[in-house]
């Protein structure tokens, strides 16, 4: 999955994870270890929840629409017939 993350956010997500396998597991995990997990995580599990997060989105941006939308036919004139 293409996902762009400055090498400070990846060296800061790396430590996340030796933190987390630290104190939830009792775990010591090597920068290598850590990086194997992100990579894993990046490959099966980044692509759900950017799915998700792009159904968020679109769903935010289509009641934004419907609210324009309604907005501009409350702005139309009648017309006059003769």
């Amino acid at each position: 999955m293409f996902i762009r993350l400055t090498k400070e956010q990846q060296e800061l997500i790396i430590a996340d994870i030796q933190r987390f396998f630290y104190n939830n597991r009792d775990e010591d995990i090597t920068e290598f270890e850590a990086e194997r997990v992100f990579d894993f995580v990046k490959e099966y599990v980044a692509p759900h929840i950017y799915n998700a997060a792009i159904s968020d989105a679109k769903y935010v941006m289509d009641r934004q629409l419907s609210s324009i939308e309604d907005e501009l036919v409350a702005l139309e004139r009648p017309i006059k017939i003769k």
